[in-house]
C-alpha cells in the first residue's frame, strides 16, 4: 500500500511539472512554428519569386486535376464545408459547455481562449497582409476575402490541437484506452488538419503558402496558449503515457 502511495505522489508530480521540465521541446515547437510563419509572412510581402511560381505551379495542376475529376472535387468541397471555421467553432462551444458541466473549467477556459485567439488573429492578419487569393480560369470554387493565412487550416489547426489536448487530458480520457486512443485522437486530428487545408488549394481558393501559414499559425497559437495556461492557470496538458 505504502508502495502504491509512493508511486501515485510520483505520478501526480510528475503531471504537474512546468511544461519546460515536462515537454521541454514545447515552448521551442511554439517558437519555431511562429518564426517559420513570419518568414513565410514576409516572403509573400515581398512577392519572393521562388515562392511565387511554386504557388502557381500548385494551382494549375490541381486546377488541372478539379476539372478532369469531378468527382473528387465533390469530395473535396464537401470535406472544406464541414470543417470549415465557423462548424469547427461551434464543435468547440459544445465542447467547452460539457467540460464545464464535468466541472473541467480550467481546461474548458483554455479552449475557449485558444479559438478565440487564433480566430481574431487569422482576420487580422489577412487585412495586414492584403494578399489576393488565386484568380484561376473557370473556377470550380469561390471564396470571398482574402486568403493569407487560410482561415480554413488555421482553423482547423486549432481544433486538431484542441482535440489532442482535451481528448488526451486526464479529465478525459479513461485510463484503460488511452494508448489506443492517443493514437486515434492524433491520427483524426492530424487528418482533419491537413485535409482541411489541402482542400483549399484543390479548389483553387488559396495558395499553398497561405495553407502552411494557417497550419503554422494555428500551431504556434496552440503552443503558446497550452503555456500560457500551464504557467498561470494550472496543469491543462494531456498526458504522455509511457
Amino acid at each position: 500500500m505504502g508502495s502504491t502511495g509512493r508511486r501515485g505522489a510520483a505520478s501526480s508530480s510528475r503531471s504537474h511539472l512546468p511544461v519546460a521540465r515536462r515537454w521541454p521541446a514545447l515552448p521551442a515547437s511554439g517558437l519555431l512554428s511562429f518564426v517559420l510563419f513570419a518568414l513565410l509572412a514576409a516572403l509573400v510581402l515581398a512577392d519572393w519569386p521562388p515562392l511565387r511560381r511554386l504557388d502557381v505551379a500548385v494551382a494549375e495542376r490541381l486546377h488541372d486535376v478539379a476539372h478532369d475529376q469531378p468527382a473528387w472535387t465533390r469530395v473535396m468541397s464537401f470535406w472544406t464545408d464541414a470543417f470549415a471555421p465557423m462548424p469547427l467553432r461551434i464543435a468547440a462551444l459544445v465542447l467547452v459547455i460539457c467540460l464545464a458541466v464535468r466541472g473541467a473549467r480550467r481546461l474548458a477556459a483554455w479552449v475557449t481562449t485558444t479559438m478565440v485567439v487564433g480566430g481574431l488573429l487569422g482576420p487580422l492578419l489577412k487585412l495586414l497582409i492584403g494578399r489576393p487569393r488565386p484568380a484561376l480560369p473557370d473556377p470550380v470554387a469561390q471564396a470571398s476575402g482574402l486568403a493569407f493565412p487560410s482561415g480554413h487550416a488555421l482553423n482547423a489547426a486549432l481544433a486538431a490541437g484542441v482535440l489532442v489536448v482535451v481528448f488526451l487530458h486526464p479529465a478525459v480520457a479513461r485510463p484503460a484506452a488511452r494508448p489506443a486512443t492517443r493514437v486515434a485522437v492524433c491520427v483524426g486530428a492530424l487528418l482533419i488538419a491537413l485535409v482541411t487545408g489541402f482542400s483549399r488549394i484543390a479548389l483553387g481558393v488559396h495558395w499553398t503558402s497561405d495553407v502552411v501559414a494557417g497550419w503554422l499559425l494555428g500551431t504556434a497559437v496552440v503552443i503558446a496558449t497550452v503555456a500560457l495556461f500551464d504557467r498561470h492557470a494550472g496543469d491543462i496538458r494531456p498526458a504522455t503515457g509511457r
